[in-house]
């Protein structure tokens, strides 16, 4: 995670980063979710084995989840009195985004031209969305 260069004059308002914990947890109800469907969609096919199914997919996601983390954990978000800078080079002028809402364990930011983006990973994603709607006032 590396801060953002703000401009001259440019306040920091908030930081958003995500959480190890909400990640791991995030995988895990994936895993379990996934594997089940899986199971059942053998069961139904007849397949002797049906078991394979969950482990296949506990196991895939289990891979992706390690491959990911590093990324993913990396993400920093930053509020300044000016934009939202988001990873990858991504920002946003406060003045074009509309609405800060948490969706599915993260944090959904719509801009007026209707790009969304999602803040990911939060420990708190509704708290932030109300931190983040409250500093666009």
């Amino acid at each position: 995670m590396t801060a953002p260069i703000l401009s001259e004059g440019e306040t920091l308002v908030a930081t958003f980063t995500p959480d190890r914990l909400t990640y791991w947890r995030a995988h895990l109800i994936m895993a379990i979710a996934l594997g089940a469907a899986v199971g059942l969609v053998l069961l139904w096919q007849g397949n002797p084995y049906p078991v394979m199914g969950p482990i296949g997919a506990a196991l895939a996601i289990a891979v992706r989840a390690l491959y990911v983390a590093s990324e993913a954990l990396g993400d920093l978000w930053t509020l300044t009195d000016r934009r939202l800078i988001g990873p990858r080079g991504l920002t946003m002028p406060r003045a074009q985004i509309t609405t800060a809402r948490p969706f599915f364990g993260s944090v959904q930011v719509i801009t007026a031209t209707g790009d969304k983006h999602l803040i990911k990973y939060l420990a708190d994603p509704a708290a932030d969305a109300a931190r983040l709607t409250q500093a666009l006032r």
